[in-house]
């Protein structure tokens, strides 16, 4: 790897951190703001509208795969990841400055409305983009290795928001926090943007689009269905399940462990820290492992191993009641996971053309996403209101499978990569 390309991969993963943490920020931090956007006794009835909010943000993100892959195919990857990181940046600006309700009225949650629109769009554009980023970017020895990187600094965002919340509450008092102590994470996180879009101006264009034929067919959510609606499908299926097994050992994790295993809830926020740490570290690792061995056997390791492990995980947690215990079995699925997140833009990369690759990669994942990873929490919460826990678990295996069937229906993309090598 020569200077240029290290530094084309450091500055598409330092941005990836910055989108990561700026979107993650808002859903610790809503118990904090939502207070001052709604203006509702009930602390509930508050949560519930942050959420919904949140929610709305989801639901940008595959319109913001489709738009912002589309604009990184015809006018280049660098070009899609600055437009991606500065709607982040506009998203997280309107959220530090906005009034409160009191202050505003309904203007208050609409500009929250808003903002959290751009940062779903600016998020749906960026797992397309800066996969295809960092896997042209990458010489095909060590391409599974440097495109781990993608997921490494995912999880660096979830885990720099989260710590950068624990600061706050340890410098201020509860009620300085509600009344302007969170605007300081968004104000961060648009200030980070905002030196991330100009390092993302000065980045090197990859070679895979600049060779590009420039009366190249458009790359349209028609003609990537139309070209390749086999593998269009096969990557919504595995990004569903991968999604869905994401969620449910991370996101939701922590909740599960206090409202089933019991453990109070800083002690469950200690061990999804400990745990979240060692799966963001494993990263590079089972990058290298795919250079070495091929993805194809990554993917069925993940597949399964989730498969089998999945049911007697949950199962095993529900009675468990010892810290340390709990965090060495929930790195058992992290590791397994691992095996799909590390490769999980480049195996998507390398079975599409250059000339529609970033859609290729961000459309179909965004719509599994969207599906079985955003609802994961709800169902997992569903099953439980219903007294039917368990049925959760087996949710879950059954999604895995889903992505397995597709992991068997793949070539091993590290044989037979569309990725050109230059």
């Amino acid at each position: 790897m020569n200077g240029k390309r290290i530094k084309a991969i450091i500055g598409g993963s330092a941005g990836n951190l910055v989108e990561w943490y700026d979107w993650y920020a808002y859903s610790v931090l809503t118990i904090y703001f939502a207070p001052s956007f709604f203006p509702k006794s009930d602390q509930t009835a508050q949560l519930l509208s942050a959420a919904a909010i949140f929610a709305v943000g989801f639901l940008m993100r595959p319109i913001g795969a489709w738009i912002m892959g589309s604009y990184a195919d015809k006018h280049g990857r660098k070009a899609g990841l600055a437009v991606s990181v500065g709607l982040m940046c506009g998203g997280s600006l309107m959220i530090a400055v906005a009034p409160t309700y009191a202050q505003a009225g309904i203007i208050a949650p609409t500009i929250l409305i808003v903002a959290r629109m751009l940062q779903g769009l600016s998020v749906g554009g960026e797992y397309g983009a800066s996969a295809t980023y960092l896997s042209e970017m990458a010489t095909r020895q060590r391409r599974g290795f440097w495109a781990s990187f993608q997921y490494f600094t995912l999880i660096g965002g979830q885990l720099l928001a989260s710590g950068v919340t624990l600061i706050l509450v340890a410098l201020l008092d509860e009620p300085a926090m509600e009344s302007w102590g969170w605007r300081i994470a968004f104000a961060l996180g648009a200030a980070l943007a905002l030196l991330v879009y100009m390092l993302r101006r000065q980045l090197a264009e990859t070679a895979a689009f600049e060779n590009l034929d420039k009366d190249r067919p458009k790359s349209t959510a028609l003609s990537l269905w139309r070209a390749h609606p086999r593998e269009f499908l096969i990557v919504a299926a595995i990004s569903g399940g991968g999604s869905c097994a994401f969620y449910a050992y991370t996101t939701y994790m922590q909740k599960f462990l206090v409202n089933t295993s019991g453990f109070p809830r800083q002690a469950a926020t200690e061990i999804m820290t400990m745990a979240l740490v060692v799966f963001m570290l494993s990263q590079p690792f089972f990058g290298h492992l795919s250079d070495r061995f091929g993805r194809k056997p990554m993917l069925l390791l993940f597949g399964f191993g989730g498969i089998a492990v999945s049911v007697p995980v949950f199962s095993t947690l529900a009675a468990t009641t010892d810290a340390v215990t709990a965090f060495s079995i929930i790195l058992v699925p992290l590791m397994l996971l691992s095996a799909y997140t590390s490769i999980s833009g480049l195996i998507k990369a390398e079975l599409f053309p250059a000339h529609l690759r970033t859609l290729g990669v961000a459309l179909p994942y965004a719509l599994g996403n969207t599906i079985f990873g955003g609802t994961a929490e709800y169902v997992a919460l569903k099953f439980k209101d219903l007294h039917l826990e368990a049925g959760f678990y087996w949710y879950v295996t059954a999604v895995i499978g889903m992505a397995t069937i597709g992991f068997l229906l793949l070539p091993d993309t590290k044989k037979t990569s569309l990725i050109a090598d230059d």
